[in-house]
């Protein structure tokens, strides 16, 4: 009696791991490999079909090249944009949010064929494996999680081993560093991001084909309740105005840093990053918020924004509190609708103006530190006096005097 091969869906980038996982579930655990490829940006024209076409001849059963640009916009960059979302305060988290929808769509595949199995390339050390496992584990429970890479421990130069005894050559990376491009950013690893003292060098980046534009450049950023819709009065859709900022922005060396912070995991981590279209949102939106939010808006919504973001960076996109900070955030945008004027130059960028129909500033009618018609000089000094109270009387009951 023929025993059916275990169907295994792979979430496969075409990359070293990835191939290396291919072949060692089809040899290793007698599997049927489908292949799935999801597409957050940062490819290349013509690099997915050169990835199908590698998976099929590696003899996966099935390759899916799945279009997740618009998705991971709508669901994940329209709220880290709206929560001012960046990690230790300089990270636009380029790469969580991706791989929670990608480990999301592969897990929804592995249902629609009836999978017994999903499979991811990460190894034993990072923050992925996490991000993989919790969509896995949370939204297909009853299928097998497998991590090849993970359970061998196996260096790389071992992968490499393995596959040339099998007539598939794929040499380990030589590059000095490992580059993750997506819709939301570019992360860099490798040399310097492992030593804290050292400065990720400008090799390190894609560099744009010509050297850096040095004449300035203003850009203006339309926002509807918190969403950027146009840019330069031009509508354009979410990936397609995120695209043409960071090619702005790459143009002229923008959104460039490094950011060290606690990985899943509990030890310190190091990445070098380029972000230009995500630092310039943030900001553009962060100014325009100040325009059109009480003190105790801002206050709450940037505090849940932090810990929506921490929660994102960890995988854990599924836990319903996730849902209650989107509600929230969501509802904190109602009036964030207007425009941000940004102006580029070599290495920098900066807000100079934002306006919008549901400005406070204009509400209040007042010229801010010269006159008001909101109170008179007499109201104002008695504030004073009540504002300063509680000081006055802690000082007096601890029998101290003012510090000189």
């Amino acid at each position: 009696m023929t025993q059916t091969k275990p169907t295994i869906v792979l979430a496969y980038s075409g990359g070293l791991d990835t191939t290396f996982c291919l072949l060692w579930l089809k040899e290793t655990l007698g599997a049927r490999v489908v292949t799935a490829t999801v597409d957050t940006g940062g490819f290349a024209p013509g690099e997915l079909e050169t990835i199908a076409a590698r998976a099929k001849a590696l003899g996966a059963a099935e390759h899916h090249t799945l279009d997740a640009k618009s998705e991971l916009f709508s669901r994940f960059v329209v709220t880290l944009i709206q929560g001012n979302v960046l990690r230790g305060r300089v990270y636009p988290l380029s790469v969580s949010a991706e791989r929670v929808l990608q480990a999301e769509l592969v897990a929804r595949l592995a249902k629609t064929v009836g999978a017994a199995g999903i499979a991811h390339g990460s190894t034993g050390a990072g923050n992925d494996q996490v991000r993989f496992d919790g969509a896995f584990r949370a939204l297909a429970p009853t299928l097998s999680v497998h991590a090849p890479v993970r359970e061998l421990g196996w260096s790389r130069q071992q992968e490499v081993d393995w596959l040339k005894e099998r007539g598939v050559d794929i040499p380990a990376k030589t590059a000095a560093y490992s580059v993750n491009t997506g819709l939301w950013g570019t992360t860099v690893g490798g040399r310097e991001t492992h030593d804290p003292w050292a400065a990720v060098p400008e090799s390190a980046y894609p560099a744009p084909a010509g050297g850096l534009k040095t004449d300035a450049l203003e850009v203006t950023v339309s926002f509807i309740k918190g969403v950027p819709t146009a840019l330069n009065g031009k509508a354009l859709k979410g990936p397609e105005l995120v695209a043409e900022l960071h090619a702005l922005g790459r143009s002229y060396g923008l959104g460039r840093g490094t950011h060290l912070g606690d990985t899943i995991l509990g030890i310190k981590g190091r990445i070098g990053f380029e972000a230009p279209a995500p630092l310039m949102l943030i900001a553009a939106h962060g100014e325009l918020e100040k325009l059109v939010l009480t003190r105790w808006q801002a206050f709450w919504k940037n505090h849940l924004g932090d810990f929506y973001g921490q929660m994102l960076h960890e995988g854990l996109y599924y836990d319903p509190v996730m849902r209650d900070l989107e509600a929230y955030i969501l509802s904190s945008q109602s009036r964030v609708t207007g425009e941000a004027r940004l102006k580029l130059q070599t290495g920098r960028f900066e807000v100079t103006g934002v306006r919008s129909p549901h400005s406070l500033m204009d509400a209040q009618a007042a010229a801010y530190g010269e006159t008001t018609k909101l109170w008179d000089g007499a109201e104002a000094a008695g504030f004073s006096k009540l504002h300063a109270l509680p000081m006055a009387l802690a000082l007096r009951a601890a029998k101290e005097e003012v510090p000189s």
